[in-house]
């Protein structure tokens, strides 16, 4: 897997959790979708993504997830 596909892969799995908790458990777990949301905007803006960056410095594949 390369570095995008995992940076959407874990994105879209915690939305879902966040959903799940918030819906089954306790409506404060919707504050973890809302940083994901925020993070993924502010990655779209600066081009700069922690997780990618954290994925990249341990020697995981660049590239696209698209292609």
């Amino acid at each position: 897997m390369t570095v995008d596909r995992i940076v959407h892969f874990v994105a879209g799995s915690m939305v879902l959790v966040s959903i799940a908790l918030t819906h089954y458990s306790n409506p404060n777990w919707i504050w973890l979708g809302v940083f994901v949301g925020a993070n993924l905007l502010q990655s779209g803006i600066t081009s700069f993504c922690p997780l990618a960056f954290m994925l990249k410095k341990s020697g995981v594949k660049d590239g696209s997830c698209c292609s």
